[in-house]
């Protein structure tokens, strides 16, 4: 068992209830006899070929810690450190949250909605690659047939891990994308990205750490230069396959109409929500997701169930 660090407030409750309603991870929710917050996760680690499984799970004083099945999971594991600091990038918690709270202080509208998803940070995609195929395989895709197609592709062609008694199937790796790209069940100009996008990650152009540390333009331009991404693929990728915490996703179209409704300026074009924006540095990817969350909440135009 290892002790992920966090540090902030956090909610693994939260976390798990939002991932329910995140078409793209099409997860099922915690066991029935849970006594505690539990959320289990099959990934492909970082860098590698190796499927690891992970039971997460946060005790009463807020301790997260996570039971790692893998190839290799001894005291000095690559692999399971590997996947344990995965782990925290996909919860984001890598990042420290202690400020978060104050960016409600500033702005009323995301101190309500602090209070109202108390502790949810924004749950990431497995990987960025995984991210960036999700972007290809949904393009003018309704999103549950996107979502079923994802798994669809999972259970063929990756590997189904069993975590603590639940299947989870896990993406393809990119190295085993690249080999079976032609056989998915998608349209051939969709084949063929993909097969792009698993020979880039395999050359590092996915790299979470790498994307992390350009600066956002620099980021954003990378990423478009990879077939099927554009603009609101590049910043799906950089936020929420990356785990950035600090960038306005101006491609957002919901985001833009959910701002507009929530500080009441029905016709503000993006210069003045960008501003608005400014005071949620240096979290604003996660005061983004809350405003996305609420949305979510209050139409299920994605099939979300956080209430």
């Amino acid at each position: 068992m290892r002790t992920l660090d966090v540090r902030g407030t956090f909610s693994l409750r939260a976390s798990t209830r939002f991932l329910e309603g995140f078409a793209p991870a099409r997860y099922d929710g915690s066991g029935p006899t849970d006594e505690r917050p539990t959320l289990r996760l099959g990934f492909v680690v970082d860098g590698t070929d190796e499927v690891a499984g992970a039971v997460i799970t946060q005790q009463d004083d807020g301790t997260v810690t996570a039971v790692i099945d893998a190839a290799d999971t001894g005291t000095d594991s690559p692999i399971a450190d590997a996947a344990a600091r995965q782990i925290e990038r996909i919860l984001s918690i890598d990042v420290d949250g202690t400020g978060f709270p104050a960016i409600g202080e500033r702005d009323p509208v995301i101190g309500a909605l602090l209070d109202r998803f108390d502790g949810l940070r924004p749950v990431c995609f497995l990987s960025p690659y995984e991210s960036a195929c999700w972007a290809v395989i949904g393009h003018r895709v309704r999103i549950a047939q996107a979502a079923a197609l994802k798994e669809r592709i999972a259970r063929t062609f990756g590997t189904v891990v069993t975590v603590d008694g639940a299947q989870a199937p896990v993406f393809p790796s990119p190295a085993r994308l690249a080999q079976v790209a032609d056989q998915l069940p998608l349209p051939e100009v969709k084949q063929q990205r993909l097969h792009a996008l698993a020979t880039a990650a395999l050359g590092g152009a996915l790299d979470a750490d790498r994307l992390r540390a350009l600066d956002t333009e620099s980021a954003l331009k990378a990423l478009q230069e990879l077939p099927g991404i554009g603009p609101f693929s590049a910043e799906l990728i950089l936020i929420r396959g990356c785990g950035a915490p600090d960038i306005f996703p101006t491609a957002e179209r919901r985001l833009i109409d959910s701002m507009r409704q929530l500080y009441r300026e029905p016709d503000a074009e993006l210069p003045r929500l960008r501003a608005i924006a400014e005071a949620w540095q240096p979290y604003r990817s996660w005061a983004a997701v809350l405003v996305r969350a609420y949305r979510e909440e209050t139409t299920g135009e994605i099939g979300g169930r956080m209430s």
